[in-house]
């Protein structure tokens, strides 16, 4: 009666306020990753600093990924997730998941390129470097982030193969959430398909990037090792070995371990977003479907939040990219940019005068 009537309007109440609630959530999630996705891509077109680095071809391709995710995915998945039901029809549904699986692989392989990058840049001399990653072999890797993923997405969606042998799981799936094929998307793989896409977009690509920073952090050890060296015997040239050269190959290798440290904590914060997602999609298969719902959402989301993480990463671990992020907000300021170059010079003058110190100490 009135007391039911009361608990049904506070139960609606609720309801009303929850979807309001992750409503706006979803909304800055989004808005976040646009904004900051197109600050990288920005910066990188006007910055020539940073299109000077072959690495930061990766990282715009990678911004690029990460803002269709933003644009073409987030929202038709926050849509449904605050209706409750998905309005586009059943072809759209399929387009949108392999959108989904595509932008989402692409951004690994991404990563996978950059530590490769960072491999050959800190453990092999710069000779080697500059013949490993020559524009023409950059241009047929970042090729291969964006073609390799279509054959774990939209052929094998759009054909239906990671439904072979599920379909009455499907079925029962939809007629469960109370739509048909119109109004629910309904999305679940079939155990080949399951392991053969997450080896493809997670697992393999995330060993290849391991290998390549365990190799990076050994070599910066010894380097450190032999920096430290060098400075206890008090600043005194090795026998045989040019000073010029000497301190050349540490301002190196301090520089580009620091670019490898922030790649590394980008490619970490990747793997934890996304590692409880693709370990999910391993795992239901073999139990019969049933991981609940409410996990995948949440799982998934975690995944695009990762989309959002990387431009301030940059932001707070590089200083390039910091430098060119402040010359974009404060609309082109010009003392952000003397204070670079201010900077460089100052750098360079300081290299300069410790190669005269190791010249003068060797004469």
């Amino acid at each position: 009666t009135e007391q039911q009537e009361d608990r049904e309007e506070q139960q609606e109440f609720l309801r009303l306020l929850e979807t309001v609630i992750l409503t706006i959530l979803l909304s800055i999630i989004i808005l976040i990753t646009v904004f900051g996705n197109l600050l990288v891509m920005v910066a990188l077109c006007k910055d020539r600093h940073l299109r000077k680095k072959k690495t930061n071809y990766f990282i715009v391709s990678l911004a690029f990924a990460d803002l269709l995710v933003a644009l073409v995915v987030m929202p038709f998945a926050a849509i449904e997730l605050t209706t409750g039901q998905w309005l586009y029809g059943e072809i759209f549904c399929l387009v949108r998941t392999s959108l989904d699986v595509l932008l989402t692989t692409a951004s690994i392989l991404h990563l996978c390129c950059i530590a490769l990058d960072r491999y050959y840049a800190i453990c092999c001399q710069p000779l080697v470097y500059r013949h490993k990653m020559t524009p023409v072999r950059v241009a047929v890797m970042l090729s291969g982030c964006w073609i390799i993923p279509t054959f774990i997405s939209f052929l094998p969606i759009m054909q239906s193969w990671n439904a072979i042998g599920i379909e009455d799981i499907i079925e029962e799936r939809r007629t469960l959430t109370g739509g048909s094929n119109d109004t629910s998307c309904v999305f679940l793989v079939n155990r080949p398909y399951a392991l053969i896409c997450s080896a493809v977009a997670f697992y393999v690509p995330l060993a290849l990037m391991v290998l390549a920073y365990q190799r990076i952090y050994v070599t910066a050890m010894t380097h450190v090792r032999q920096i430290e060296t060098l400075q206890r015997a008090g600043s005194a040239p090795v026998t045989g070995t040019d000073p010029v050269v000497t301190v050349r190959c540490s301002t190196r290798m301090r520089i580009e371990t620091k670019a490898a440290k922030t790649l590394a904590v980008i490619m970490g914060c990747f793997c934890l977003c996304w590692a409880p997602f693709f370990i999910t999609n391993v795992v239901d298969p073999f139990i019969h479907y049933s991981v609940p719902w409410q996990l995948w959402t949440a799982w998934l989301w975690l995944g695009y939040i990762n989309s959002g993480l990387n431009p301030f990463l940059y932001a707070f671990l590089n200083r390039a990219f910091r430098r060119a992020f402040l010359v974009i907000l404060c609309c082109g300021d010009e003392r952000y940019a003397r204070q670079g170059s201010y900077s460089h010079g100052y750098t360079h003058r300081w290299f300069t005068q410790l190669c005269h110190l190791y010249l003068l100490q060797s004469s």
